[in-house]
């Protein structure tokens, strides 16, 4: 029987070496970065966090298998479906859903009484849709009315029910999306108009975290009722505190960066070994939106390198199936799904080393399991779909600009 498993296990093995890799980090530093959550509701046991995170792992790995024997063709046909399934749970979402931090980003599920991110699902969606706009509008591609805007409004939409409770994620999929358009043709004039339109409520939410920012007093002046609303003085205090970067003790605003950093000086070239950690009693979530600096102060730079390159060999393998896929939709699906997993990795390292204000995005593979994490092996899986369809078909290098079969 395993045998037959491992034989029905096709697709880039490179690709498979790193997501077992990154599989296999995060068990230990998840085990390790657990501690005080255990010790907090569990009664010091740690092991449920390990058998937990075990668990998820094993359910994405069952999950990649599964997608990837899937003919990545049939992703085409559900990919409007999913995506007009999307926008009513994100709407439901962004007014029902569970709060927390003045956003609403998950749904409690019936039943089983689990909750899951709906921009997950939505993030999925959105890519494999695209992926089949851009290889049908190929023809059209450089055309406002027909091949522009038919690809720009669904990534709009998505952003803009996304991005009251969760900016940084909406960000994230509008930058890949663009991305991802560069690379399908489309009209440079374009992009860099949406570039421009997007920039605005950007640079001016910068501007207001400027005026409404006490240098004398290191904080936050009074904001208006208006600026109250939602999210957003989460949003200004966090531009603030990245770009005054306080020395002085702002511990309730600073504190996450703070221990961040001590985390990665002791951490040094080498770090401290498997398992002895001393910030994770005091950095918050340690376990997900900060577990890469538990992995350098165990591990030392050389340890957060090594991820990185990983990381970055994965997203090689999937441009190098962009040039393999003899279909369009296939590279388009593969590349879009990549980029925005390891951008979104890297979006996490930074702002764990302080090159990026803090935005609450998990280190994918790596990160205690959830939602997010599942839906993060189904986009692998499909990655793997598209890699397995390209070994059977031996698939020249070039791309036809006609998908048929998509």
């Amino acid at each position: 029987m395993e045998q037959g498993i491992l034989n029905k296990t096709k697709g880039d093995k490179v690709i498979w070496a790193t997501v077992i890799l990154l599989a296999l980090v995060s068990m230990l530093v998840v085990y390790s970065s657990t501690g005080l959550l255990a010790y907090r509701y569990n009664k010091g046991n740690t092991e449920i966090y390990l058998f937990k995170q075990v668990v998820f792992i094993t359910l994405g790995i069952m999950i990649i298998y599964f997608a990837h024997r899937v003919n990545y063709t049939i992703y085409s046909r559900v990919a409007k479906i999913l995506f007009l399934i999307a926008i009513p749970l994100l709407i439901y979402t962004l007014f029902f859903g569970v709060r927390l931090n003045e956003g609403s980003r998950w749904i409690r599920l019936p039943i089983i009484n689990l909750t899951f991110q709906t921009s997950d699902l939505a993030k999925l969606a959105l890519f494999m849709y695209l992926g089949r706009l851009l290889s049908r509008k190929q023809h059209v591609i450089k055309d406002f009315k027909k091949g522009f805007l038919p690809i720009i409004i669904p990534v709009g939409i998505i952003c803009l029910l996304i991005a009251p409770a969760n900016l940084s994620t909406a960000l994230l999929i509008g930058a890949t999306s663009l991305l991802l358009m560069f690379i399908g043709r489309v009209s440079l004039r374009h992009i860099g108009a949406t570039l421009g339109i997007a920039a605005i409520p950007v640079l001016m939410l910068v501007f207001i975290s400027m005026i409404y920012y006490d240098k004398q007093e290191n904080k936050m002046k009074d904001l208006p009722a208006i600026l109250e609303a939602g999210r957003m003085p989460t949003w200004i205090k966090r531009v603030q505190n990245f770009v005054y970067n306080n020395k002085e003790a702002d511990k309730e605003e600073n504190y996450q960066i703070n221990q961040s950093k001590i985390a990665i000086a002791k951490g040094g070239l080498m770090g401290l070994g498997p398992g002895n950690s001393e910030q994770r009693n005091f950095l918050p979530h340690p376990y997900s939106d900060f577990i890469y600096a538990i992995i350098i102060e165990e591990y030392g730079l050389m340890g957060g390198a090594i991820i990185i390159f990983i990381y970055l060999l994965f997203l090689f393998r999937s441009i190098q199936l962009f040039r393999k896929c003899p279909y369009a939709f296939g590279a388009f699906l593969a590349l879009g799904l990549s980029f925005t997993l390891v951008i979104q990795a890297l979006i996490n390292m930074a702002v764990n080393v302080n090159l990026f204000p803090v935005t609450g995005v998990t280190l994918p593979l790596i990160s205690m399991g959830g939602s997010s994490f599942l839906f993060t092996c189904l986009a692998i899986g499909i990655i793997l779909s598209v890699a397995r369809n390209v070994e059977q078909l031996e698939a020249p290098k070039s791309i036809p600009i006609d998908d048929e079969q998509a």
